[in-house]
């Protein structure tokens, strides 16, 4: 019976040792006799006990591993610490293990070197606008060297740039600066604008105080000139109206008449207003007088 229970557990352990059970995006190196096998594929594999032995386990999952601060110096001798985060994924579990011996660490020592190098290249404020620069060519260059190790590069982010104090109060008062010279700049603009406008405006008040003036004048001359006909018009049929009257039975005596008393008045007026007067010879002969107006009248008409 104990032999029986001995031999029992063997056979278990055997069956245990022969069965390989490989979780999902995973992979099992396996070695037979100090030789590399196989590859472990996931799900239920079978190997031979005591001949082969899994001699590494690879997750194929993306892996993100911290890159540790580093002191980089740029291309105008300014030291920055920069730090960063590399994102990669184990494609080939047979390069993976017998292509280097560390490949986390060989990354790791990749993407520092290949970051100092590049910040090398650039000035200090071409840093921050440079970081997706940058990070392309830490990927790159880790994708070139270790080709052989059979990982993938996904992608590399910069976390930190960490200049010294002194540059970083250089930078604010120089962001200082330049804040206050764009207010001055939009301050000068609208300064600019509002004078722009307010000749603008003068401008076209001026232009349209002439406009109105002219209307106004044309209006005024066009006004004058018909008040003159009006009145010529006037004058014309008051004339007209005269000299029919002159034609009528009784005219010529009325004339006669109206120039009796228009001689008078006038002559009222003249008394009025000069102390001193020059009488014809023949004043006293009024009839005589108005028979020379008439003889006048006559000759006009």
């Amino acid at each position: 019976m104990i032999t029986f229970g001995i031999i029992s557990v063997l056979a278990l352990l055997v069956v245990l040792m022969t069965v390989k059970v490989v979780p999902q995006q995973s992979a099992y190196v396996v070695e037979r006799l100090g030789k590399f096998y196989a590859v472990l594929q996931p799900g239920v594999n079978f190997i031979i006990p005591f001949f082969d032995r899994t001699a590494y386990k690879h997750s194929l999952k993306e892996k993100a591993i911290d890159i540790p601060e580093q002191i980089c110096i740029t291309r105008d001798n300014v030291q920055v610490r920069v730090d960063g985060v590399l994102f990669f994924q184990v494609i080939d579990a047979q390069r993976a293990s017998y292509g280097i011996g560390d490949y986390i660490f060989g990354v790791t020592q990749l993407a520092q070197t290949t970051m100092r190098s590049e910040i090398g290249k650039i000035d200090l404020d071409k840093t921050f606008e440079e970081r997706t620069t940058v990070n392309q060519a830490v990927v790159q260059a880790i994708d070139e060297a270790a080709v052989g190790w059979g990982v993938k590069m996904l992608r590399y982010e910069i976390k930190n740039i960490t200049p010294p104090q002194s540059v970083l109060h250089a930078m604010e008062k120089q962001m200082q600066a330049e804040r206050e010279r764009r207010a001055l700049i939009l301050q000068s603009d609208g300064e600019k604008l509002a004078a722009v406008n307010m000749a603008e405006g003068q401008k076209q008040k001026a232009v349209l105080e002439s406009e109105g003036l002219k209307l106004r004048q044309i209006n005024e001359s066009e006004g004058q000139a018909s008040a003159i006909k009006a009145v010529a018009e006037a004058t014309a049929e008051s004339i007209r109206l005269v000299a029919a009257a002159i034609q009528e039975k009784g005219g010529a005596e009325a004339v006669q008449l109206k120039v009796a008393e228009q001689f008078v008045e006038q002559f009222g007026h003249l008394a009025k207003t000069n102390n001193t007067m020059i009488l014809p010879a023949n004043f006293g002969d009024m009839a005589s007088m108005i028979a020379t107006a008439m003889s006048v009248v006559k000759q006009t008409k």
